[in-house]
Parts: structure tokens; C-alpha cells; sequence
């Protein structure tokens, strides 16, 4: 199964618009503020809210594309 997380700061439009994408796309993620939580923030350097990490690996920092993203989840 693949495993999505959504790097995330207080108050940011545009994580919101990729959680609806995912929840469209039926995809599970969590989400996960980077403001409380420092060592994600270390471990996947994120400069740009949303940050998008599948499978443990940083996909992509701001809002993709729709084809983009369901590319890398094999949608």
C-alpha cells in the first residue's frame, strides 16, 4: 500500500486544494504539521508548503498537476 503524507504549515490554501485532490482520488494520507513537528522538516527540507512525500520520499513541494500526482500513485 502506499504510504502519502502532507507536509503542512497553519492556515495554507494550497495543502488544502491537494488534500481534495487525494480525497477525489480516494487516496488515503496523513497529515502532518511541519510547524509542530521539526524533525520532518529536517529530515525532507521543505522551503514550500504542501510538501507531498510517497513511499518516504519527497515527490513534490507545492500543488502538482492532477496527471502529475497520479503518476507517482500509480493511479
Amino acid at each position: 500500500m502506499t504510504k502519502v503524507q502532507i507536509l503542512t504549515t497553519p492556515g495554507c490554501g494550497n495543502c488544502a486544494r491537494v488534500e481534495r485532490m487525494l480525497d477525489e482520488m480516494k487516496v488515503k494520507y496523513e497529515v502532518i504539521d511541519i510547524a509542530k513537528n521539526p524533525a520532518i522538516l529536517q529530515k525532507y527540507q521543505v522551503m514550500t508548503s504542501p510538501g507531498i512525500v510517497i513511499n518516504e520520499k519527497l515527490e513534490f513541494t507545492g500543488v502538482p498537476r492532477e496527471e502529475e500526482l497520479r503518476a507517482k500513485l500509480k493511479l
